[in-house]
């Protein structure tokens, strides 16, 4: 799979450690940075992470930051993005298998590597169910997105 991974300073370490990762289990990683532990501003690499998988040069990402949250904030910020901060295994699937979450927020601060790679793992192994139930409610999410979009339609 083409996977699209970026963090600020608080999540650089964890980020390289799971590039490597995931490069053993075969996928081909975009790293959008950021390059080192210098203070850097999360939303920069959310907007990088989202921006690769809109424009299809990865299918899914992985964004992270100290708490995950901020990043997870800025990345459901862009249109078509279904980012969620996922710290235990079931939510890492069921997020892909019911809302077809497109990018995995993790926190470098709350979670170690071992479980990263564990959460990582089990988001990839997930498809979209496609399941009535799941395709109406994501129907309705998108739905809210576009009025949002463009407001009076």
């Amino acid at each position: 799979m083409r996977l699209v991974l970026g963090s600020d300073h608080a999540g650089y370490l964890l980020k390289q450690e799971l590039i490597e990762y995931l490069r053993t289990l075969g996928h081909e990683v975009l790293d959008v940075g950021t390059c080192s532990t210098a203070a850097v501003d999360y939303p920069d690499f959310s907007e990088a992470v989202a921006a690769a998988v809109l424009d299809g040069r990865a299918e899914r990402g992985v964004l992270i930051c100290g708490s995950g949250v901020g990043a997870c904030v800025a990345a459901n910020k862009i249109p078509g993005i279904r980012a969620a901060i996922c710290h235990d295994a079931y939510s890492a699937h069921q997020g892909v298998e019911h809302d077809d979450m497109n990018v995995l927020v993790l926190g470098s601060r709350i979670i170690g590597s071992e479980l990263a790679k564990d959460l990582v793992r089990n988001y990839l192994q997930a498809n979209f169910s496609g399941e009535e139930r799941h395709v109406r409610r994501l129907a309705k999410v998108k739905a809210i997105e576009a009025r949002y979009l463009h407001p009076g339609h």
